[in-house]
């Protein structure tokens, strides 16, 4: 077993067939037991979806995952003990919603306790801002502090982008890539090895999610908290590595955070965006509703795959640009990023505007002639 240990540290990235082999095997018996129980989502005024549909594919993204890192990596599950104890709160949270609709106080309770065992109890955080507004190293108070806001917000933006096929699972599988491909290199092989066990989990759901049709299954919120939850436990570990200095030369990231921003940008601009719109307009920040990017996108007259297959286009684009500015100030990553995200929006909503317009000239004319 030694031996097959250090051969997988050597490629890790063959973790992924082992997690995609688990994966596959479970998931037809995941999506049975859910259509037995009724742990289904049934058509409404947000879905485009028929017929009702299994909604627990967080459930076998977890089996599979967890299963490979038990089988590779059990000495790492018993120095995680604690950050897999948050895992598994926020597992049964999500799952808990994708069952009964859990109100919007009792599921972020559910997800700051969750944070708590992960940058309280396992110490895994954010310690430093590498030099952004002149500030390196953090107070314990604000470190948590950050720390937990930082939380948050990916573990909500993972949630919310989760709206159509196959996108939740398509970015995760990128942004699984990148972590995996930059902990390997700069030997870190547990972390990798982890990344791409995620990898296989994510490509499993993927296939199912977009291409199946009479085993259709949604990631549901146990799917996309648990994929913002893994993906805060690679930003921390990303922007600590780099600020202690732990990484080859050659991989050494001065604006590391702001790289790992720009990584996750898609989900992260997103929600900043629809929640400021909904402030502005005087509706709470967590209200439901169809202003996200892939329902802006899908109102131009494109279909699902199309939206996600385009977006994960512009988020391979974003990771390439995060690498070519990677040492440049935090701030002015930060701007630039945030200048072409806005532009990208306003854009977007030119397009999505004259669509409207000439929608609505089609039917005043289809009136006219009536």
């Amino acid at each position: 077993m030694d031996s097959v240990l250090i051969f997988l540290h050597k490629y890790p990235f063959l973790v992924s067939i082992v997690s995609f082999t688990i994966g596959l095997l479970f998931m037809p018996v995941v999506v049975d037991i859910a259509k037995k129980y009724n742990f289904v989502v049934s058509p409404n005024k947000r879905t485009s979806h028929q017929g009702e549909v299994p909604n627990v594919g967080g459930i076998n993204i977890f089996i599979s995952f967890f299963a490979t890192v038990f089988l590779f990596s059990f000495n790492l599950l018993t120095e995680l003990q604690f950050t897999l104890m948050g895992l598994f709160i926020i597992l049964i949270v999500g799952f808990i919603d994708d069952l009964i609709n859990i109100r919007v106080f009792w599921k972020l309770l559910g997800e700051l306790i969750a944070g708590f065992f992960l940058i309280v109890i396992s110490n895994i955080r954010l310690t430093s801002l590498h030099g952004f507004l002149g500030i390196y190293e953090l107070p314990l108070a604000w470190s948590y502090l950050l720390s937990m806001f930082v939380f948050i917000v990916v573990v909500n933006a993972m949630n919310l982008i989760d709206g159509i096929d196959g996108l939740a699972s398509g970015l995760g599988i990128l942004y699984s890539l990148f972590f995996g491909l930059y902990f390997f290199l700069s030997g870190y092989k547990n972390l990798a090895l982890i990344n791409f066990a995620m990898i296989g989990s994510l490509v499993v759901f993927f296939a199912y999610n977009v291409f199946s049709n009479k085993r259709k299954i949604f990631m549901g919120d146990s799917g996309s908290l648990l994929l913002g939850y893994m993906f805060n436990v690679f930003i921390f570990s990303f922007c600590e590595m780099n600020a202690k200095g732990t990484v080859p030369e050659n991989f050494q990231m001065t604006a590391a955070p702001a790289v790992a921003f720009t990584v996750l940008i898609i989900p992260l601009f997103d929600t900043l965006r629809v929640m400021v719109t909904r402030i502005k307009k005087g509706y709470s920040p967590f209200t439901a509703d169809k202003n996200h990017v892939h329902h802006l996108l899908l109102a131009l007259g494109l279909k699902h795959r199309e939206v996600t297959f385009i977006l994960m286009g512009i988020s391979i684009v974003f990771i390439i640009l995060a690498i070519l500015i990677r040492n440049l100030s935090n701030g002015f990553v930060a701007i630039i990023i945030l200048t072409i995200c806005t532009l990208l929006t306003k854009l977007l909503w030119t397009l999505v505007d004259k669509k409207n317009a000439s929608k609505n000239l089609s039917q005043e004319k289809t009136f006219t002639n009536q």
